[in-house]
């Protein structure tokens, strides 16, 4: 005759040994939140003790919020960039939350200011490199909440890690493709938000840097500052135009590529010029398409999103993607021309 055997463990158990509610078990082995750590570690702990038979999260791994800020979110780079990282938060741990904020303009005091009061447990933010910023990193570092900068390097701040493309090599990549198609000597006008914009003038210094060493015959004669918006920066390039009726090549390190466009439609040039621009977008997937623009420099939103993730995942341990320590940023640039771009939906 066989004995009498021992019940299962039930969720009631674990609420009585664990000295808390059902309800409250019930939220923490379903990884609801609203739950203290201190409590999570107790009822997973208990219901590990005890047998209780299912699958159970990991007591050690954090709750973790996620800020992710974002200047001018109009911008379209910062539109892909705001949907890439949705896009990855809804792939990874349920513990993992992201949060967004926008703000209205890309002012050192306005986003040193977001970074002050956020109440997240890690930071991801697009910001100038600015002392007003990189105080407002190293007082969050002193509250132990990590930031990686994308886009813009932060570097000198007490950030994590930067995620994003070597603008430097961006422009020195520039003035390769420019010089090989431009044989004959000439003048280039550059286009930038404005050269106070880190990685803008990083571009622009890389881009000077191969003219000079490999195409003396290309000279930089005007370099222009649109703040990023199509409207000012049309009028300053035709304004260059008018000028410099010769331009053989435009570089635009920014983002106001419907600007230029609107500019070299002006006509006002000898004859249409190379165009260079940044970012694969609708409007220069359409340029590249019509030959207007010659090619784009794409930094990679998607894998700027995933690397910042992966290591904050790494920081808070979790199990994720590889990355190692110390984070460097693996982020590469991709070229786009005529013949290699994406089919679209």
């Amino acid at each position: 005759m066989a004995g009498p055997t021992t019940p299962r463990p039930k969720l009631k158990d674990v609420a009585r040994i664990a000295g808390v509610g059902t309800a409250t078990v019930d939220r923490v082995l379903n990884e609801r939140g609203n739950v203290s750590e201190e409590v999570r570690r107790k009822v997973i702990e208990t219901a590990r003790a005890i047998g209780l038979r299912r699958q159970l999260p990991p007591s050690y791994k954090p709750l973790i919020r996620i800020n992710l800020i974002l200047a001018r979110p109009e911008l379209p780079l910062l539109t892909r960039m705001a949907v890439e990282f949705r896009n990855l938060a809804k792939s990874i741990d349920r513990r993992v939350s992201l949060h967004i904020t926008t703000l209205p303009d890309e002012a050192a005091e306005t986003v040193a200011a977001a970074l002050r009061v956020t109440d997240c447990d890690a930071v991801v933010v697009y910001a100038p490199n600015h002392i007003v910023i990189r105080d407002a990193i190293d007082d969050l570092h002193a509250r132990g909440i990590p930031v990686v900068s994308i886009i813009s390097d932060l570097s000198g701040s007490k950030q994590l890690a930067y995620a994003g493309t070597n603008h430097h090599a961006a422009g020195r990549t520039t003035g390769f493709f420019v010089a090989q198609m431009s044989p004959q000597a000439g003048p280039v006008v550059v286009l930038c938000s404005h050269l106070g914009f880190q990685p803008h003038a990083e571009r622009i210094a890389g881009f000077r840097e191969y003219l000079l060493e490999h195409a003396p015959h290309l000279t930089i004669a005007r370099i222009v500052e649109g703040l990023d918006d199509r409207v000012r920066s049309r009028a300053r390039l035709e304004a260059a135009f008018r000028e410099l009726p010769q331009v053989l090549a435009i570089y635009n390190v920014g983002g106001a590529n419907l600007g230029v466009r609107a500019a070299i439609e002006a006509n006002i040039l000898a004859k249409r010029p190379l165009f260079v621009g940044h970012e694969l977008t609708e409007h220069t997937t359409r340029m590249l398409r019509e030959g207007l623009m010659t090619l784009t420099l794409d930094q990679n939103p998607r894998l700027q999103a995933q690397f910042s993730l992966d290591v904050l995942m790494d920081h808070f341990g979790y199990q994720g993607r590889p990355v190692a320590r110390p984070y460097t940023s693996n982020v590469p640039i991709v070229l786009y021309g005529p013949e290699n771009i994406p089919p679209t939906d």
